[in-house]
């Protein structure tokens, strides 16, 4: 590689990692949005609210560039599983941040990177070592930590609610694998917010709150965040590898502690930046020895010994 092309490839991976700081930016203020409309509505009139907001935002977008035929579903009945878990993945945040703080509905949704590695194995067939597994053990463990399962003091069920929330993401990311093979970006992304929104606020209608004027503005930021920080995450893979880009995602802790902060006066306490600490570790260890492999592979394909 020349002085050159490795200058624009370090400027492009600087692009990524800028792209996916602004993504983890828009979408921890989109949740701290989440929290505040939480405490006056049903989490799954939230969850339909969420859905809903981002429609309009992603359609104007397929509008302007004329791309309508993006829309058109091909593996319909996977769709159909992502709206589903979709329910599960934002009404069981929504119901974590009704109950704790950013910061800790974070720190144990960070376990959803783990998960992913661990299903991917039963579901796609992935091989996955046993140092991985280890990984993933010791996350799990971290999640044990800032969770304090004991008879003194047992699981609440805002902690739950995030654990649901994270299981139902890995499910969905093994799922958006599994799509990407078939359907455009658009089509994924349009199908699940409309699947969300239907779905979420069928199942809330009978208990549906009217809305506050005021709350009309809240609403319109979260969509309008929710779309900045997809389009953003969408550039950051553009730009960069997951493996450059992927660990600068646990800044929405940093955002999460902030905004709890500077909102509710709330820090939070030592067991949960222990057991975060042990969570993030796990999944920056699994991100690492994702791209040893991949070198390691490379550097086998490469070497001439491997065309005998």
């Amino acid at each position: 590689m020349t002085l050159d092309s490795l200058a624009a490839s370090r400027a492009e991976h600087l692009r990524g990692i800028g792209a996916m700081l602004i993504a983890v930016a828009a979408l921890a203020a989109m949740d701290a949005v989440l929290k505040l409309l939480a405490a006056d509505y049903p989490p799954l009139q939230v969850t339909a609210l969420r859905g809903g907001s981002s429609l309009p935002f992603v359609l104007a977008g397929v509008a302007l560039w004329g791309r309508w035929q993006d829309l058109r579903p091909v593996h319909v009945s996977l769709h159909l599983a992502r709206g589903v878990l979709g329910i599960v993945m934002v009404a069981g945040f929504v119901y974590a941040v009704r109950s704790l703080s950013l910061a800790s509905a974070y720190s144990i949704f960070f376990i959803a990177p783990l998960l992913v590695t661990a299903l991917a194995v039963p579901l796609l067939g992935e091989h996955v070592g046993a140092r991985r597994w280890v990984a993933i053990l010791v996350g799990l463990g971290g999640v044990l930590v800032m969770l304090q399962p004991s008879p003194d003091a047992l699981v609440t069920l805002g902690a739950l609610g995030a654990l649901a929330s994270a299981l139902a993401y890995a499910l969905s990311a093994i799922s958006v694998r599994v799509l990407t093979r078939t359907d455009t970006t658009a089509s994924m992304v349009f199908w699940f917010l409309l699947l969300l929104t239907l779905s979420a606020g069928t199942l809330a209608a009978p208990g549906w709150v009217a809305i506050r004027p005021d709350d009309w503005l809240w609403i319109a930021a979260l969509g309008a965040l929710g779309t900045v920080g997809q389009h953003f995450i969408t550039e950051a893979f553009r730009h960069a590898p997951a493996s450059v880009i992927a660990p600068f995602e646990y800044t929405a802790l940093l955002w999460g502690v902030a905004i709890d902060w500077a909102f509710w006066n709330v820090l939070p306490g030592g067991r949960t930046l222990v057991g975060a600490g042990i969570v993030i570790a796990a999944g920056l260890y699994l991100i690492w020895r994702e791209r040893q492999l991949r070198l390691e592979l490379a550097a086998s394909i490469e070497s001439p010994a491997s065309m005998h």
